[in-house]
């Protein structure tokens, strides 16, 4: 048996929500070679069909969405295009959309509260929502992805409202995963920590900071950030057939700091 007919994905229909960038693109990219055709959907038309022409290239079908998914009539047109473009199916949906505002608890006022919520945790609902009752609808036992953050198992300075919305997609999916399971539909999520996507590389490259090094100040136990494939590689997990008996859950990819015993750094662990 090959790897592509292990993970049970060839043929399946999958949208993916922010998919134009990062950990999206990988994502986009990894169903593409276990077989899967793949909606990219993105804010960003230009960066949504980039990757779909990569996605195309290898030999699966390719289209893209856009919209602005914080607005519930745009998510819902993101997900039924995405369902018609694939012959009225959607098997698979992995979203990824997220963004952190960085503001002390007395610096939040309502406009950062409100939309840091709206990128977070309602686009969430919103996307969900309506791939959950297109797949109830056609009898479809759908699998859906969404990714959360350590920051809504840990406190978050500066970004508490970006870890209050974390955590809300994390009880969300749990709600999810029960509601829907009589219908045969999964719902996971998986929580990154540091991963070196373009846009994190750029900011701390733009001040000068070694990855490598902030990683193990940190205290990662692996000493070095994740990257995109990894994050892609436990979502594309998810909606596959090797995880057909996990719902509910949250995987937390962070190179072990959340196993760290909390008052040792890791490196003063290594011999």
């Amino acid at each position: 048996m090959t790897d592509s007919a292990l993970l049970g994905l060839e043929g399946k229909k999958a949208l993916v929500v922010g998919g134009g960038s990062g950990i999206g693109r990988a994502t986009s990219l990894m169903l593409a070679r276990a077989g899967a055709d793949v909606v990219v959907g993105d804010l960003s038309s230009e960066n949504a069909s980039s990757v779909a022409a990569e996605v195309a290239a290898l030999g699966v079908r390719a289209g893209t969405v856009g919209g602005d998914v914080t607005v519930e009539k745009e998510a819902v047109e993101a997900v039924n295009s995405a369902a018609e473009f694939h012959g009225d199916q959607l098997d698979v949906l992995v979203n990824i959309v997220g963004f952190a505002a960085w503001k002390t608890i007395f610096e939040i006022d309502d406009e950062v509260w409100n939309l840091d919520i709206a990128r977070n945790l309602t686009q969430h609902l919103y996307v969900s929502r309506a791939a959950g009752r297109h797949m109830i609808d056609h009898g479809t036992q759908g699998r859906l992805a969404l990714v959360a953050s350590v920051s809504g198992i840990y406190g978050a300075p500066n970004h508490g409202t970006y870890g209050a919305a974390k955590a809300g997609v994390m009880d969300l999916v749990r709600t999810m995963s029960q509601e829907w399971g009589s219908h045969g539909i999964r719902v996971n999520a998986v929580a990154p920590d540091c991963i070196a996507t373009p846009r994190v590389l750029a900011s701390y490259q733009g001040q000068g900071i070694d990855l490598v090094d902030q990683a193990r100040a940190q205290g990662v136990p692996l000493g070095r950030f994740g990257v995109p494939d990894e994050i892609a590689g436990a979502l594309v997990y998810l909606v596959s057939d090797m995880s057909s008996f996990v719902t509910g859950q949250t995987i937390i990819v962070d190179g072990g700091t959340h196993a760290a015993f909390p008052h040792m750094k890791a490196t003063t662990l290594m011999s």
